[in-house]
């Protein structure tokens, strides 16, 4: 058990100095509000509408084309640190895998979510 006395203390300290930050920002801080600083935040406008109304299909298609580019990114790197090892068929299998987000990418200018007018 005394290997794990070192990740303890460090939960231990970790902890009381969160719970101490929390603690003082409370006391310390500021607190006074005011209505600006209490209403809803909105790109800068005042909001105008139903937080429940529909969104446009291009905020989808912006998110489907984040998740595109950090799929590529999480699975690239850890592909290419074991080129070596992962011999043709990690070759052919990370290939359909960039064919398949390629695919999703020309969907996606083709839908138009690249067009920022």
């Amino acid at each position: 058990m005394t290997e794990y006395l070192p990740i303890l203390i460090f939960l231990i300290l970790a902890f009381a100095i969160s719970v101490g930050a929390i603690f003082t920002s409370l006391v310390v801080g500021k607190k006074n509000s005011y209505s600006e600083k209490n209403s809803t935040y909105e790109c800068g406008f005042d909001p105008f509408d139903d937080s429940r109304s529909k969104f446009e299909v291009k905020f989808y298609l912006v998110a489907i084309l984040f998740i595109i580019f950090d799929l590529e990114i999480i699975f690239l790197f850890p592909w290419a640190i074991a080129f070596d090892e992962i011999g043709l068929f990690g070759f052919l299998s990370m290939m359909f895998f960039l064919l398949v987000l390629t695919i999703g990418f020309i969907y996606e200018w083709m839908k138009g979510a690249l067009d920022w007018n």
